[in-house]
Parts: structure tokens; sequence; C-alpha cells
């Protein structure tokens, strides 16, 4: 069989946004397939505990025309999941701009084939400007001649996406929930299972191909049936009460009040929830697949929700917020953050070297008796406890039990992020940050708990004042194990809104 028709692509694939939520997922479903991928991102290192080893990662940026003809060299297929939308007002400008500059370097590097991931709505209709953005990214990857397969989707059901996040958080928190119109907008949502299904079918479409497929899940339903579908499995009992006007601004800043979503995007999702999102064309059926239900689709998200660790999600996109501000968080729905600081003088790898060690039989650096104690009570109420201690003693990987965390995000010599194993009213994250600054390091600890009710807002701030104990102690106690002249001072000890962690 020639390159020329159907069958498993052999030539090499380039992937942008492995960073997000669908490309995180789809760099594992490629590699599982034993393609010979390169990944683009703009920080390479945020990639490298992801990747597997026969990988490429090229730094490339998708708003700096010259770094993408080295990153495109001799690339026959490329996926293109860039999008823009939580960097602020000018986002369908940057998205132009993007898809401008990739379809011209895909054309000077000979690539044959671009796959594109945008969003279901009627072109004739008058659409939201994310959808608009998302219609005319296809149209400009389109300009410079190189065929383009584009998968037009709804909203994306699975462990860890934006939209069982909100889902999630609106059901979880909300007992009775006040419902504009938009709540029963048609969609046909789709599983993540079933969406990375349809993008590794792509590459057996034949090269020279250019189509656009609408893709979606079996069942047509109403945001107002995808809430109430959650919360049937989750035994819980919830009143929708309709209100006639609640316009997308003052949806989004409801929204970002009461779920882990920026009021931002907020605003953009509400926005685009108020077009009908279904499949109107079923050409997509000549790829033989038969996707889920919403039924199946929630119980599988629920049950990896429940699982160690979710593969990706959705905030860790470095699209999805804009650049973090120096010192101090931003936004994260309600999720409550105790944030502080040190200064080393040591480079990056030196001073990262007690986090990468830290647990375990090491202890956590100050007040072990303390993490010992927190332990003891967890194994009390049924949690792992401390017993699990650390795989390696110098060495982590993504996915490792450490003490009653778990090991959720990795970048050597620069982040670790920790997601809490323990029993708790809501769900914590620790995360130690090292940045190299002029003269030595900057070293930023963030711990994050997204409260689960009244009881978990309780449980917070009874035990802020153990915090500025534990926390700053532990701070201190880093920084003078890379070297004992490290200074350190506090950052926020209150509650802030919470950042995105890219």
């Amino acid at each position: 069989m020639s390159e020329e028709t159907a069958g498993p692509a052999r030539g090499l694939i380039a992937l942008t946004g492995a960073t997000g939520y669908v490309g995180g997922r789809l760099l594992r479903a490629l590699e599982a397939r034993g393609q010979r991928l390169r990944c683009l991102a703009r920080r390479p290192d945020a990639l490298r505990s992801r990747a597997g080893a026969a990988s490429e990662i090229a730094a490339a940026d998708c708003l700096d025309p010259g770094s993408l003809g080295p990153a495109l060299a001799g690339v026959e297929t490329a996926y293109y999941l860039v999008h823009s939308m939580g960097s602020g007002a000018d986002f369908a400008e940057r998205d132009r701009r993007a898809a401008r500059n990739f379809a011209e370097a895909a054309r000077a590097a000979g690539v044959r084939r671009i796959v594109y991931l945008g969003g279901l709505g009627e072109p004739g209709e008058p659409l939201s400007p994310h959808l608009r953005s998302r219609h005319e990214t296809g149209a400009l990857l389109r300009s410079t001649g190189v065929p383009v397969v584009e998968l037009r989707a709804s909203i994306v059901i699975g462990s860890g996406s934006l939209s069982f996040e909100l889902i999630r958080a609106l059901v979880e928190r909300l007992p009775v929930m006040l419902c504009p119109r938009w709540v029963r907008t048609p969609a046909q949502p789709i599983a993540i299972e079933d969406l990375l299904a349809y993008l590794l079918a792509c590459l057996d479409l034949p090269l020279g191909e250019d189509a656009v497929f609408e893709v979606g899940g079996r069942d047509r339903v109403s945001y107002e049936q995808i809430l109430r579908e959650y919360a049937r499995q989750r035994g819980l009992r919830r009143w929708l009460i309709p209100v006639p006007l609640l316009t997308p601004r003052l949806s989004s800043l409801w929204l970002g009040l009461t779920t882990p979503i920026y009021a931002r995007v907020g605003r953009a999702l509400v926005e685009g929830v108020c077009n009908p999102t279904v499949v109107r064309d079923a050409s997509a059926q000549r790829f033989g697949l038969e996707p889920m239900g919403l039924a199946d689709a929630i119980a599988r998200a629920i049950q990896n929700e429940d699982r160690d660790l979710s593969e990706t999600r959705w905030s860790d996109a470095l699209s999805s917020g804009s650049a973090p501000a120096s010192g101090a968080g931003q936004r994260f729905g309600t999720r409550l953050i105790d944030s502080r600081v040190c200064r080393s003088e040591l480079p990056p790898e030196q001073a990262f070297a007690p986090i990468r060690r830290i647990g375990g039989a090491r202890g956590w650096y100050h007040a072990n008796w303390l993490w010992r104690l927190r332990g003891a009570l967890d194994l009390l109420v049924g949690g792992v406890g401390m017993r699990r201690g650390r795989r390696d003693p110098e060495r982590l990987a993504v996915g490792d039990a450490l003490d009653f965390w778990r090991v959720e995000r990795f970048e050597p010599d620069r982040r670790l992020r920790l997601c809490a194993e323990m029993k708790l009213p809501g769900r914590a994250w620790l995360e130690f940050e090292v940045l190299e600054v002029e003269g030595g390091s900057r070293l930023r600890q963030t711990a994050e708990f997204d409260p689960r009710g009244l009881l978990g807002l309780l449980y917070w701030y009874a035990l802020l004042p153990l915090h500025a104990y534990v926390f700053q102690g532990m701070l201190d106690a880093i920084a003078a194990a890379g070297r004992p002249s490290a200074r350190s001072h506090a950052g926020a000890t209150r509650p802030l809104p919470a950042r995105r962690s890219a």
C-alpha cells in the first residue's frame, strides 16, 4: 500500500499543543502507535517529563514565524491544536496571527497535511467570537494551499477537560443552580476517547485530501441534561431553577466565583454555548467509528477523575491563561492559595536539588513530627498515610507515589507539583517552582486547595496558623539545604486567587 492511500502514516508528525488537554492525550496515543513524532513547544522543558524518549521536542512559537521553519522541516503531517481563548480580549487576533504564521511555514517546509481541531457551529448563523475564531483559523490554515483535515467538535467530556471540570464543579458545589437560557442550547458532546480516535484516524486518510468533518457523540442533549446526568451518576439531588435573564458577562462572573474557570475563559465559553453545536453533516461516518453516548462518556470521566492521576488537564495548557505575574497569583475560581517565595544565590539545578529529594526517609525538611501526625490521622480515617514513602531517594517521575502525595508534574530543575491523596474535604496540591533570576534563583512554594462545601472551607481556615508555621519553615529549610546563606521571605499567607500552573 502506497503512502498516498489509507494506512498508518510513516512520515514525521509534528504536534502542537502537547502541553494542553487534547494535545497531551494525543501525544501519548501517537507514541503508543509508534509514530515518528516531533513536539513543538514554546517551553520545551515543560514536555521533557511527558514525552517518550523516541519523541523529538523542538522549541517553536506560532507567534514567532522564525521559530517555525526549523521545527517543521521534514514533517509530513502537522497537528494544529493551538488556541488563545484564555489570553484576553485580543485572543481572536492572536489566533489569526498564529494560524497565518503556521500555514506559511508549513507551505515553505513542504508539509503535506495539517490536521486541525476546531469547533462546531453553523457558518451561516451568528457565531460567538470563540466559535467564529475557530472557523476562521481553519480557513487561514488552508490559505497557503496545504491540505487541511479539519475536525469540528462540540464540548469534550473527559477527566480533566475544561467542560468536565465545569460540570463537576457546578454540580458538586451548588445544590441549587440558577439556569439561564443557554443551558437549554443543544449540543453533541464527545468523549475524549472518541475524539482521540478521530484525530488518529485522520492519519489514515489519503495525503492531499482537504476536508471538514463534524464529529460528536451519539446523543444530542442540552447543557441542562448534561448537568442532570452528572448529578444522577454521582447520586446528588440538585435543583435547577430557570431564570429569564443572565447575560454571558454575568454568567462568566458567576462561573468564575463558583468554578475553577477563569472569568475571561468562562465568558468565551458561555458565549460559545449560546450557539447550537450539533453534527449536521454525516460525512465523518466514513471513519467507521461508533462514538459513545453521554451517559457512558460521563461515567468514564468520573472513573478517570477518581484515579490517582488525570493524564492531562485543560489548565496545564500554556495558552489557558496569560503569563504568570511576577510574585503574585492569578485568579483560578474558588481555589485557595498559600504562596511563599525565597531567593537563593545558587543556580536553579542546585537550588532545586533539595526539592527533588523531598519526602520518604528524608522527610519534609521542617516539622516532620507534624507530617507524621497528619499521616497517622489519615490512616485512622482510611487514607494512605505516610507509609508509601517514595520509589527512589534521588529520582522522581510523573505518577510516583510520595508519602500521601502523587507526583502530578515534574520538570527537572524547575517544577514539582504534587496532588494530595490523603482524606480531605476537597482536593489539594503542593507545588515547588525554581526560576532563574539575576544572581541566582527564585524559589516559590504554593499550597493550593479546592474546598468541597462548607466543611472544606472550615478545614482550610482552621489550618491557616499551621500553614504559616509548616510551609514557611519548610521553604526556609529547603533554601538552607541548598546553601545556608539563602534568604527567605514570606509571600502571601492568606488565600489568594489561584494562578494556572503552566
